[in-house]
């Protein structure tokens, strides 16, 4: 009688390590991407800074030369923009904007900025600068896969 009852439970201690794995496995799964995921989070952290520095440096030239003695951002432009030593090509698509680039900004000289500066109004002047962490080796600013982007602002 006991080996009877021995071989009904047969199954059971298989059953029970299966489901106890499953457990353990996933616990260690969801430990593995929240530590996945803060890896990420702190290699990206100075991907970021890289990409608002740049458009920082961007929105600090356009300032410069905007409020500068030789006032480069009118129709025609009358001097050449320069920014940290280095004359930059100036873009006047309409009557009213200005675009240009910087690049090899960083530690790492491969960050860049795009800027954009709009007189529309006659009484505010509106900046934008957006900053890329990568993209910038050469003498363009080029967005490439998977770069940071971080843009900025101003109006005055």
């Amino acid at each position: 009688m006991i080996k009877k009852y021995i071989q009904k439970n047969n199954g059971f201690v298989l059953l029970y390590v299966t489901i106890l794995s499953s457990v353990i496995l996933a616990v260690t799964l969801g430990v593995a991407n929240v530590a996945l995921k803060e890896i990420n989070f702190g290699t990206s952290n100075e991907k970021t800074n890289n990409a608002f520095f740049a458009a920082d440096t961007g929105i600090e030239c356009a300032l410069y030369n905007d409020k500068s003695t030789s006032n480069v951002f009118i129709d025609p432009p009358t001097s050449p923009l320069s920014c940290s030593g280095r004359n930059i090509d100036l873009i006047h698509p309409t009557p009213t904007t200005w675009e240009f680039q910087l690049s090899k900004l960083n530690n790492n000289k491969i960050g860049c900025a795009k800027v954009t500066i709009n007189k529309d109004d006659p009484l505010v002047t509106y900046i934008t600068s957006k900053g890329y962490d990568e993209g910038g080796d050469a003498n363009v600013c080029a967005q490439i896969e998977n770069n940071i982007e971080r843009q900025l602002n101003v109006s005055y």
